[in-house]
């Protein structure tokens, strides 16, 4: 079975996406006719935070203060060399976009009776420069959104573009962090949002620097927005 995740990664691109379906991509099963990308065993030992049912939850936590944010949750928790991690990054590096669409639609699924998303006008996903999204083909946490959006009817708006590229977040200190993310995000169209609750998507959420930058654009730039988050994964340590 991990052999044949492995001839999958290494075909990567678009043949590994029409190739990949009879297979889960966490275990390397061969899937049921019912079951699409993750099977239903891998669905159910995905580590859930249950933050949803915590009030002040460690997202609110991280971005207690400053008043920028008023909820936060993240569906599971990121840890290393798991089966979820090496998931993310498939969908991230491997080229396989429609794994990031499946754990949007989980995402939704878990979280669409708990009343998170009640008020929210429209999803907001974290963008990336076009230089990168040229490289990689997609934005994965666009994605993310399609799956959300085609669970939940929310729409998925484009108004947050990355005005310039910015380095990896990898191995940086929260300051560090905040610091490599300022001024990279700038709104088009801000009338758009006039008045509107927007929720922020991303995939994982570190220290959570990129998501409060996205959400302090999107402040100065639109009077009256509201702004949540929502992630796929959050570590459980910044």
């Amino acid at each position: 079975m991990k052999s044949i995740l492995s001839g999958l990664r290494s075909i990567g691109g678009g043949l590994a996406e029409v190739l990949a379906p009879d297979y889960c991509m966490l275990c390397g099963g061969r899937l049921s006719k019912a079951e699409h990308r993750i099977c239903a065993l891998c669905r159910i030992k995905l580590p859930a935070t249950d933050f949803h049912r915590i009030p002040g939850n460690a997202m609110q936590q991280r971005f207690a203060g400053y008043g920028t944010i008023e909820n936060a949750g993240a569906v599971f928790y990121y840890v290393r060399s798991t089966p979820l991690a090496t998931a993310i990054h498939d969908f991230k590096y491997n080229k396989f976009p429609s794994l990031a669409v499946e754990f949007g639609r989980e995402m939704a699924r878990r979280l669409l009776t708990t009343g998170f998303f009640y008020g929210i006008d429209l999803l907001m996903p974290v963008p990336i420069h076009f230089t990168k999204r040229m490289r990689r083909g997609y934005n994965q946490s666009e994605r993310i959104c399609r799956g959300l959006t085609e669970m939940s009817g929310i729409p998925t708006a484009d108004n947050l573009y990355a005005r310039r590229p910015h380095k990896t977040q990898t191995g940086r200190t929260p300051e560090g962090r905040r610091a490599n993310t300022r001024g990279v995000f700038s709104v088009r169209r801000p009338y758009e949002l006039l008045d509107r609750h927007v929720l922020i998507v991303d995939d994982v959420c570190t220290t959570g620097a990129t998501l409060l930058a996205c959400a302090e654009t999107l402040h100065s730039a639109v009077p009256g927005i509201r702004c949540s988050v929502l992630t796929l994964a959050a570590t459980t340590t910044t």
